[in-house]
């Protein structure tokens, strides 16, 4: 199935603190699709991944959010983990290349705890997602509306945003990021 050649793919991780299964399970079923996953973070080297609060496996960095931008991608996933959003909203950089793409009408696909990445961007006003339960407050806050469901859509904006809530729910989730960054339209 090459439903994505051509396709390039940002996953936005910071140093230390992504989900590992919610790098890596999306990232499979990109390059399984045929498009092609680069993963940048704030630091050039390798990332740090967890399983949940235990060290899991290092992956290598492929571009610094520094030193590229939303133009040198067709999509953007944003990973889950407490500690990995929460450094993410602190780097200007990173929140710069979030925005990015938004600003260019790209795809973006975020889990877990990943929302507190564009809330910072400002890019969840109007928008309906869902996320990790306890970001419900600070997504209403930050203007969205909230809803508790495996994976939403939302195309009222200028961008497409596939939301997830935990891994669990990954299936649908990278159902939905396939067909979002495929340019097929969302179902329901």
């Amino acid at each position: 199935m090459n439903e994505l050649s051509e396709v390039v793919v940002a996953f936005l991780a910071a140093p230390r603190g992504t989900e590992q299964v919610e790098l890596t399970s999306p990232w499979q079923a990109v390059a399984d699709r045929g498009g092609t996953p680069r993963l940048v973070s704030t630091k050039p080297g390798k990332i740090r991944a967890f399983h949940h609060l235990d060290r899991a496996d290092a992956f290598p960095v492929d571009a610094v959010a520094a030193d590229t931008s939303a133009a040198d991608f067709d999509a953007l996933v944003l990973p889950g983990g407490v500690a990995n959003p929460d450094f993410l909203r602190t780097d200007r950089h990173a929140v710069d290349f979030v925005s990015g793409f938004f600003a260019r009408g790209k795809p973006v696909a975020v889990i877990c705890h990943g929302p507190w990445t564009l809330i910072e961007a400002d890019a969840v006003r109007g928008r309906t997602l869902t996320s990790w339960p306890s970001l419900r407050t600070d997504l209403v806050n930050a203007g969205a509306t909230w809803v508790d469901r495996e994976v939403v859509v939302c195309v009222d904006g200028p961008n497409t945003l596939v939301s997830s809530r935990r891994p669990n729910d990954l299936p649908a989730f990278e159902r939905a990021l396939v067909d979002a960054f495929a340019g097929r339209p969302a179902a329901g």
